[in-house]
């Protein structure tokens, strides 16, 4: 069984892109955030919240996605929304968390660490349908899988595979959501 340290994905992320985008992945204390490099900071850092494994692939994920003058401003330009959403507020924030999420699964799956899918929305004033969210992002990686990953994340995927030493990525890897809930109702059942 492999170890999952914050560590590891530091190391391979500065590997991967630390000289050519001029960019580190960073242990934060706080909130993630992406700074681009400025007059105090000559390098552009993926601030990543408490040392958490997770949340590093999450914004590694971001950055992946992120165009050229995204990546020159801080958060990339986003607009956030912080926990609490209401339903209208919640279905804008998940359609631009499909993209980063599927490949925060992906690169999961790549570094053979478990996913969970994240409405962000503890606080909101109605219950997230998890389950539909998490359809929208099986069908953005099997869109992935059928027409190419985007070549930054390609990249930081094959320097995951590489160091925990995973198999190559197929459709099968990624169980619908469906499929995944009732895995889980027979593995609860068995207990």
């Amino acid at each position: 069984m492999t170890t999952h340290n914050y560590q590891q994905l530091i190391d391979i992320f500065n590997r991967c892109f630390g000289d050519e985008y001029n960019t580190r992945l960073v242990k934060g204390d706080n909130e993630p955030v992406y700074l681009p490099a400025d007059e105090d900071v000559p390098y552009n850092q993926i601030v990543f919240a408490h040392g958490f494994y997770a949340s590093a692939l999450h914004e590694i994920a971001h950055w992946c996605i992120a165009g050229e003058k995204r990546r020159e401003r801080v958060d990339f330009g986003y607009w956030y929304c912080p926990d609490g959403r209401d339903a209208q507020t919640q279905s804008e924030f998940e359609k631009v968390e499909i993209k980063p999420q599927a490949l925060d699964w992906i690169f999961c799956t790549a570094a053979g660490f478990p996913f969970n899918i994240s409405c962000d929305n503890l606080d909101g004033d109605f219950e997230p349908d998890r389950l539909a969210f998490q359809r929208k992002v099986h069908e953005q990686i099997m869109d992935y899988l059928a027409q190419g990953i985007p070549a930054r994340a390609e990249c930081f995927i094959q320097g995951l595979q590489s160091f925990y030493n995973t198999p190559p990525l197929k459709a099968e890897h990624f169980p619908y959501p469906e499929n995944i809930y009732s895995q889980i109702e027979t593995e609860f059942k068995e207990r």
